[in-house]
């Protein structure tokens, strides 16, 4: 949590994080099975497709200097309700739908991580 808002009070830092996350996913440096994440075929009108997408990109389009990390948390508390709390309709949807979007969420990440650390090192300090 510290490093995370050291890098939010740096002009700097949180340029070049923004510029690099935008070019790892526009520029198809993710390495990500096809099949999971499809853009091509991304609609936002429906919640379904890629809403792991949908929510990295909230969070980068909050990223900015000097952001609160409550923010960035609220971001993420009201994209799972929209998308894991609200849709699920029991107890056992719901352990679906959350264990399906952790899965894709975890995936997502850690390519978003390696492509970082593999192509713009400068963004993880």
């Amino acid at each position: 949590l510290q490093t995370m808002r050291t890098v939010l009070n740096s002009n700097s830092k949180v340029t070049v994080l923004r510029s690099d996350l935008h070019a790892v996913i526009n520029q198809g440096f993710l390495d990500m099975p096809r099949n999971l994440f499809q853009m091509k075929s991304w609609n936002p009108e429906e919640p379904q497709d890629n809403i792991e997408l949908k929510c990295l990109n909230d969070l980068m389009s909050l990223l900015a200097p000097s952001t609160d990390i409550r923010v960035l948390l609220n971001c993420v508390c009201s994209n799972l309700q929209a998308f894991v709390i609200e849709p699920s309709r029991s107890k056992g949807d719901f352990r679906e739908v959350a264990s399906d979007f952790q899965l894709r969420w975890n995936f997502l990440l850690t390519a978003v991580s390696k492509a970082l650390t593999l192509n713009y090192a400068d963004s993880l300090g």
